[in-house]
């Protein structure tokens, strides 16, 4: 799926520049700040607060360029065109990069039209106001090519957070809910949001509010990676189906439940060690008993090993109606 990219959901990674500063739980385990220690002689130079951020070569700024001018090639073969994530490695939106480079990202973007640009956030309150300083409040709805989303990892990003991604215009918006850190729901917080959505008899919400155009789903991978409860990644599965919404689970990351016979044919994970996580979030030894005593241990193992199937099915759904 990414010819450019290991991450599954993308064609492309591009990154402008390089460096953040952790302002969220999911920011604990930063693998972004990780590789900038690894390449800097094991200190994040560009990490943290007052840490300068780097900008990137003019060849890399190049790339989406070349990118843009084999699109018809591409559109052939795959009906669609690339997509690019857009700072993998950074935050399109962090209040220490320079306004100026925003700019220049800003003006790449709309040189770029054949490319679908994925700005992905854990800044979505300074999306508005930084647009409205570098252009137009209207460039991110006047741009069909931006999609933009914001990273929700727990019930209260989700309350915090979807809001201020639902008030800024744009063609595509969309939830990256990795590393999924305990359960969200996403359904009964629609009128609470000020926002339409399918309300029963009784009252209550059973779709996301409108303006969600895609959910992307995973658990967390690296070192120290905490483990996901398969029910939480269900939920969003199913609420995604009830409302209508595309839905790519992206990973179970370094944990997975098995069943014996899943744990006979992999012994290496059973050696590893197992866990589980209780309703209130902590970890401890043992089988699942929460949420209907699920019943199967979670094993620690590779990434690669614990796959990204849900119940037996690879969920790899992309927007419809935006090519």
């Amino acid at each position: 799926m990414s010819e450019n990219s290991k991450i599954e959901w993308t064609d492309h990674t591009f990154n402008p520049w390089e460096g953040c500063q952790k302002v969220g739980p999911g920011c604990d385990h930063c693998y972004a700040e990780t590789r900038n220690a690894r390449f800097a002689g094991g200190t994040a130079i560009n990490w943290g607060p007052g840490a300068p951020r780097r900008r990137t070569s003019p060849a890399n700024w190049r790339k989406p360029l070349q990118w843009n001018k084999a699109h018809a090639e591409f559109f052939a073969q795959h009906g669609r065109r690339q997509r690019v994530f857009c700072a993998s490695l950074a935050d399109v939106f962090d209040n220490a990069v320079p306004k100026e480079w925003r700019r220049d990202l800003f003006d790449l973007i709309e040189l770029t039209p054949n490319l679908n640009w994925l700005l992905l956030t854990k800044r979505i309150g300074n999306v508005f106001d930084m647009v409205a300083r570098t252009r137009s409040h209207d460039w991110l709805a006047g741009r069909d090519n931006v999609w933009l989303g914001a990273t929700v990892v727990n019930q209260e990003e989700a309350d915090r957070d979807i809001p201020k991604l639902l008030a800024v215009p744009a063609r595509v918006r969309f939830l990256s809910m990795e590393p999924l850190l305990g359960p969200v729901d996403l359904r009964f917080r629609a009128r609470s949001f000020g926002f339409p959505s399918h309300i029963d008899r009784h009252g209550n919400a059973h779709g996301m509010p409108q303006g969600i155009h895609w959910v992307i789903a995973g658990g967390e991978s690296g070192r120290g990676a905490r483990a996901m409860h398969p029910d939480w990644a269900r939920s969003l599965r199913d609420q995604c189906k009830r409302a209508g919404v595309p839905f790519l689970f992206k990973q179970w990351g370094e944990w997975r439940h098995m069943n014996v016979e899943e744990q006979r044919a992999n012994p290496d994970a059973v050696m590893r060690g197992r866990t589980s996580v209780w309703p209130d979030g902590t970890l401890g030894y043992g089988d699942f008993r929460s949420n209907g005593g699920y019943g199967k241990p979670l094993f620690l193992m590779s990434k690669k090993a614990a796959g990204r199937e849900l119940d037996g099915v690879t969920h790899n759904e992309f927007p419809r109606s935006h090519a």
